[in-house]
């Protein structure tokens, strides 16, 4: 019996686990498990609390559930959930992987669209524009993203409306200095081993530098991805299953 739990898969938002699939089919491991995040692609209940705070305290929950540690991956706004684990419960993972780690950066600015759900009026127009929107013209919209096909419009059908009430709550949580403040913390990410990966292209999750110095503060590996996107699982999966396969099969 293996003396760790299965590879655990955390997508951002606005997304559904459907970012993962075509990565999860290069992989060298059978023991995966996808978690929703609730209100995105999962279902969100009454009361909770959607926030940087309360999604960790949903993450532990989930994993405190496979009884061994894992190993933990992030992407996007799934980035945040996976460091800030491993900030504050080390306890419950082997290793963590992430692609967004620059964000904890003290200089970081979120991006545009970001700070457009994070102003008060602004942020709830969009949510309405949204909440009106036809399958046809989230799939567009996904696509002016930079999200290739057929991930558009497995992305797209996953678009409800406690998915985009839940982005309303869950950016505001993180706005600025809550990102900053929280990664103070990095060094005790330290506690195990960490992947960090830097998606070249990706101009969502901060500057080069800010990358290396968290990186380097949480005592991680830096793996460099060129030419993949933000959406670098669906546009370069072979290249990045391999990266994972590596870092896992050098793990104590």
């Amino acid at each position: 019996m293996s003396t760790h739990g299965p590879a655990v898969f955390v997508h951002g938002g606005p997304e559904t686990s459907a970012v993962w699939f075509s990565l999860l089919e290069e992989l060298d491991r059978d023991d995966v498990v996808c978690l929703s995040p609730p209100g995105f692609g999962a279902p969100l209940r009454d009361g909770f609390d959607v926030s940087l705070d309360g999604c960790l305290d949903w993450l532990v929950a989930r994993l405190e559930e496979f009884r061994r540690p894992v190993d933990l991956v992030g992407h996007d706004y799934g980035a945040l959930h996976v460091f800030n684990l491993a900030m504050n419960r080390p306890d419950l993972i082997r290793s963590w992987a992430c692609d967004a780690i620059g964000v904890f950066h003290p200089d970081y600015e979120w991006h545009g669209l970001a700070q457009l759900v994070q102003t008060p009026g602004a942020g709830e127009r969009f949510v309405e524009e949204k909440l009106q929107a036809s399958l046809e013209e989230h799939i567009a919209g996904c696509r002016a993203w930079g999200v290739g096909e057929p991930l558009a419009t497995r992305l797209a059908a996953g678009f409800d409306e406690h998915m985009w009430r839940a982005v309303l709550s869950l950016y505001r949580s993180a706005a600025q200095p809550a990102l900053a403040k929280a990664g103070q913390k990095a060094s005790a990410a330290a506690a195990r081993p960490g992947l960090a990966l830097f998606v070249t292209d990706d101009p969502l999750t901060g500057t080069y530098d800010m990358r290396h110095q968290v990186a380097t503060e949480a005592g991680a590996e830096i793996a460099v991805l060129d030419d993949a996107g933000h959406w670098w699982m669906a546009r370069q999966p072979a290249a990045g299953a391999a990266i994972l396969n590596d870092f896992w099969a050098r793990l104590p």
